[in-house]
């Protein structure tokens, strides 16, 4: 029988309970104990696929083409594994299921309520992760912050999974932020004793509670938390502002949360096994070098929407015992001042991310020409592929006003251009060319030399590519497509071998970065910018 932990979070939103849903995992799975992890999100949309990322940050994607939530990503990342559409739950595709059943009579003439129709149709969709996944312990992390309407319908669910699944088989962890006065230095837990009474309120006493705070709480801020709390101080813990997110696990692990957790759900005693993870992070913690990489994009003011490119860096720069710094510049700067070399020259690395639609683009292929052009690293991600594209065509083959149909569908070299199969479609929703798919990689390229490997399997999200029509003048003009389809419909990952490296993919690598583990293409960049850099001035890469 699989036992269940919640996370729920306090005092206003964006917390820290996917990086604590991350965590109580990791310190389970150091304990030799399979785990999955649940998203919920309280919003009504389906999914968060037709989301803008200014609203939700970057969509995250799944193997099985879910677009989901970006703490999925800081699931599989932290516990290295790979999670399925079904492990995020919203609002939208619960009442979506109970009104088709409405619909088709299946609840035989009964007047169909929040409980027990939907707080049922909640607690099936978890019991069947944790089917699926055979897991011994799920945990469920529920966002927004406790009070929010909209949430009210998943914390009944939770609360009656207390009743069905017995006390012994379910344990809450609340998380909330206590603030700390400017002026006088005092640390404040009322806040935090606000939103537990509001969680009992709704009829869930929580286990164990975790202050979110810049710094360690103090005794007393412990000893109000617990009394007010109603819960021992040895179940009182503290996540506090560290330098690398990767070091959660491991400060709430010397505090005793990882013992609390195990002794609470009655599971049988093993030593956690931190060896490879706290390698990973004194790694991170102690960088020999330095790189600043430029990422100019179109949703440059929420870093939230690049989650997962960042931390692929991140994790890239790990492996290469460099800290690599990430500037945000807005594309629409760069068509704003025409001076690329202005703004650019000082990077070690031009890296270009996803996008949808016209804006910024001209900004974005005016970064990737100074890049080609005065031979700077360069990695683009899906669109950044694509405008790749759309530049070399206008600015090496000479095809004027070149472009993608996304951006003009009038331009007289259509180089980008919709995929067949997404033209009679109409709607937006989970409609994408979307998850793993596999690519045939070319012996003798860059891309074979990073994968090591003719075959591989990344995770897409798209709907244009590059126009067969024009195939033959780009590597006429020596632009290297170096992944394709195994079909040999569409093109996957370009190069240029005249570079030091300039590499495109269509798919999204980031999505299969871990920690230990980093993509191939991002890992290749990060190690070109190290080696350029090196390759200048030694002397002034070091930390």
């Amino acid at each position: 029988m699989a036992r269940f932990v919640f996370i729920t979070g306090g005092v206003l939103s964006s917390v820290g309970k996917g990086i604590m849903t991350s965590s109580v995992g990791k310190m389970l799975q150091t304990r030799g104990f399979k785990v999955t992890a649940i998203k919920i999100d309280p919003y009504v949309n389906v999914d968060a696929g037709t989301m803008n990322p200014y609203i939700h940050g970057e969509v995250y994607v799944t193997e099985d083409g879910g677009e989901t939530d970006l703490d999925l990503g800081w699931y599989e990342r932290f516990l290295d594994m790979d999670l399925e559409n079904d492990n995020n739950i919203t609002t939208g595709q619960v009442f979506q299921t109970v009104i088709d059943k409405e619909r088709r009579g299946d609840f035989l003439g009964r007047c169909v309520q929040i409980v027990p129709h939907v707080t049922d149709e909640i607690k099936r969709r978890i019991q069947l992760v944790a089917k699926k996944s055979k897991a011994d312990i799920v945990l469920t992390e529920c966002g927004g912050t406790i009070g929010d309407i909209e949430g009210l319908p998943f914390l009944e669910a939770i609360r009656q999974m207390r009743l069905e699944e017995g006390f012994e088989n379910t344990l809450y962890v609340h998380v909330a932020l206590v603030p700390i006065l400017d002026v006088t230095g005092e640390m404040k837990t009322k806040p935090l004793q606000h939103s537990v009474n509001e969680l009992r309120r709704i009829g869930i006493q929580p286990d164990i509670i975790v202050a979110r705070c810049r710094q360690m709480i103090d005794s007393e801020a412990l000893r109000k938390i617990a009394l007010f709390g109603t819960i021992p101080e040895k179940a009182v813990f503290c996540s506090y502002n560290v330098k690398s997110i990767y070091q959660v696990p491991l400060i709430l692990d010397e505090q005793g949360m990882g013992e609390q957790i195990s002794r609470r759900l009655a599971l049988p005693h093993h030593e956690p096994q931190w060896t490879a993870w706290e390698k990973f992070v004194n790694a991170a913690l102690n960088p020999r070098f330095s790189l600043k990489i430029a990422l100019v994009g179109k949703y440059a003011g929420l870093v939230d929407s690049y989650m997962s490119m960042n931390e692929a860096l991140r994790h890239s720069g790990v492996a290469c015992q460099t800290e690599v710094h990430i500037d945000y510049i807005e594309a629409e700067i760069l068509e704003q001042n025409q001076n690329a070399s202005g703004i650019l020259q000082n990077y070690d690395g031009l890296f270009i991310p996803y996008g949808f639609g016209p804006r910024g683009t001209e900004g974005k292929m005016r970064a990737i020409q100074f890049a080609r052009e005065k031979d700077i690293p360069f990695l683009g991600i899906c669109y950044g592929f694509q405008l790749a594209v759309i530049e070399f065509a206008r600015n090496v083959c000479g095809l004027e006003r070149a472009n993608s149909t996304e951006i003009d569908p009038d331009t007289p070299h259509p180089v980008i251009d919709l995929m067949p199969e997404q033209r009679g479609v109409t709607t937006k929703g989970a409609t994408m060319r979307l998850g793993v798919h596999k690519i045939i990689v070319e012996r003798g390229t860059l891309a074979h030399q990073l994968y090591g490997s003719e075959e591989i399997f990344e995770r897409h999200r798209h709907r244009w590519e590059v126009n067969p029509q024009h195939w033959a003048v780009l590597g006429k003009h020596g632009l290297v497509f170096s992944g394709r389809s195994p079909d040999g419909r569409r093109k996957e990952i370009l190069e240029l071998p005249d570079r030091f490296f300039f590499l495109a993919s269509q798919f999204h690598g980031e999505f299969k970065s871990r920690p230990v583990t980093p993509s191939p293409e991002y890992l290749g960049f990060v190690r070109a910018c190290l080696d350029k850099k090196l390759e200048k001035s030694p002397s002034k890469t070091r930390v």
